[in-house]
């Protein structure tokens, strides 16, 4: 999947200077996607937006277990 256009920014959850940063792109329509900082031009993960609420309310738990 092209993600040209894609406007990235880094996840408030990344850990300042250590390189662990996430970014996250999600002015696409239908599509968020997601990439390691380290590799600009590596590959992405994509994500529906609705699997990527669910995911990112899951990691700061705020989903019933």
């Amino acid at each position: 999947m092209e993600l040209i256009g894609a406007r990235w920014r880094t996840s408030s959850r990344s850990s300042g200077n250590t390189g662990n940063c996430v970014e996250v792109a999600a002015n696409l329509p239908g599509v968020v996607a997601v990439r390691d900082s380290k590799d600009p031009t590596g590959p992405a993960l994509t994500f529906t937006p609705a699997a990527w609420r669910a995911f990112s309310a899951d990691l700061g738990g705020n989903r019933p277990r």
